[in-house]
């Protein structure tokens, strides 16, 4: 009954979060996934994007072009993670400043922000995915 433990059960493992960040970054499609840095399975895709479906982080449309597409979007549970991420990147900058490469989306959500406090940070993004998901949804 313990909400890390179930945070965990859902978030836990590498994949889980790195749909989320990418949802965040503009990935949509279950090709776009595909091709992230990470390199992430097909099986194991399917298995998280279903996770994070059941528990209502993310869920998806049928592209309207194509029938045989899903568009995954973050719920706002899902959109109520990314003060997490947020923090998680920071906090992955200041312990591994080594190594570290910044995807270009990433750069702009995260590092594109001088002069505004985290909360004014998260806020906006916040703000901005929700314009996102609505031009999905409408």
């Amino acid at each position: 009954g313990c909400p890390v433990v179930k945070l965990l059960d859902v978030l836990g493992d590498k994949w889980s979060i790195i749909i989320v960040r990418d949802i965040f970054l503009g990935k949509k499609k279950f090709g776009d996934f595909l091709v992230s840095r990470e390199r992430i399975s097909t099986t194991v895709l399917t298995s998280r994007l279903e996770l994070l479906k059941t528990n209502q982080i993310i869920d998806s449309v049928t592209n309207l072009k194509d029938k045989k597409v899903k568009i995954y979007y973050l719920t706002d549970k899902g959109i109520d993670l990314f003060p997490v991420i947020y923090e998680m990147f920071y906090w992955g900058m200041r312990s591994f400043k080594t190594g570290i490469k910044l995807h270009p989306n990433g750069i702009v959500t995260f590092m594109g922000v001088k002069g505004m406090s985290s909360d004014q940070v998260i806020n906006e993004s916040q703000k901005k995915y929700l314009k996102i998901r609505s031009s999905i949804l409408n």
